[in-house]
């Protein structure tokens, strides 16, 4: 099997950012509650006494006042689709898994699209909570353990080098950057 990273990886820049902007557009309203929260957690993060995990719920909680996820998520897909590299169409097999630190609920209707498995981080898309971790890291490790065991990845590619124990499971793993495949990993 194959693997991929998501964000910058197969979809470039970042749904998460992408979804964000889009709803800001469409619901600004949704945001204002928030900004403190965030503000305070983004400093908290900064000084190393927040988690991710508390600053990506905070950035999230925007989708309590979004009437219709669902359908935002429909719509965001229906126009950034053509965000999704075309390297990854060439080369995608049924076998591929999409690993993502990103929430769940954004990224599952591209990879159901692509008809490709996925791992994302677990997220509730009517609080913005999280179930459970993170995915980033090692943690992408364990859950791809826990998923597929005694699976053999041929291929990993990934935007970030913070993917390094999951590029150490695969035979060859390449750095991605800017839609474009660099060399092997460093």
């Amino acid at each position: 099997m194959n693997v991929y990273d998501f964000d910058q990886t197969i979809f470039y820049p970042d749904s998460s950012y992408c979804f964000l902007l889009y709803c800001l557009k469409k619901y600004p309203g949704a945001f204002a509650p928030a900004i403190p929260g965030f503000l305070a957690r983004g400093a908290g993060k900064l000084l190393g006494v927040t988690s991710t995990k508390r600053l990506k719920e905070k950035i999230f909680s925007f989708v309590r006042r979004v009437p219709d996820v669902d359908g935002e998520l429909e719509a965001f897909w229906q126009c950034h689709w053509d965000k999704i590299q075309p390297w990854y169409l060439a080369r995608r097999r049924e076998d591929d898994l999409i690993i993502s630190a990103s929430p769940d609920f954004i990224v599952r209707p591209a990879a159901e699209r692509l008809d490709v498995r996925l791992i994302a981080t677990p997220m509730d898309k009517r609080t913005g909570k999280i179930e459970g971790r993170n995915c980033h890291d090692e943690e992408k490790v364990r859950r791809f353990r826990a998923e597929y065991p005694g699976a053999e990845v041929e291929e990993f590619f990934s935007d970030s080098l913070s993917d390094t124990p999951m590029a150490r499971l695969a035979k060859r793993a390449f750095l991605v950057k800017r839609g474009r495949v660099l060399t092997p990993w460093p």
